[in-house]
């Protein structure tokens, strides 16, 4: 909720699973987010540049988060040919 200036007024503000879209609520406590730094040509770290997953708990016990996350990597170009769909 957004008061008249635009400030988030909330106590607590959901988190959405970037690999299925389900809510993250607060009791997941199966739930990670991980950051991954945005690197230069020599390596180094660009300052406050990352990329942002949250990895709900239903699809860490379904043991898809590594999948997961080579897809969401693959797909903002951060890896290139590591995942492909086969059906």
């Amino acid at each position: 909720m957004e008061n008249d200036k635009g400030q988030v007024v909330d106590l607590y503000v959901p988190r959405k699973c970037s690999a299925s879209n389900r809510l993250i609520k607060a009791k997941d406590h199966g739930s990670v987010q991980i950051s991954i730094a945005k690197v230069d040509e020599n390596g180094r770290a660009v300052a406050g540049e990352n990329h942002v997953y949250a990895l709900c708990g239903f699809v860490r016990a379904m043991g898809e988060s590594d999948d997961s996350m080579n897809r969401l990597c693959q797909r903002d170009g951060l890896v290139k040919s590591v995942w492909n769909a086969q059906r």
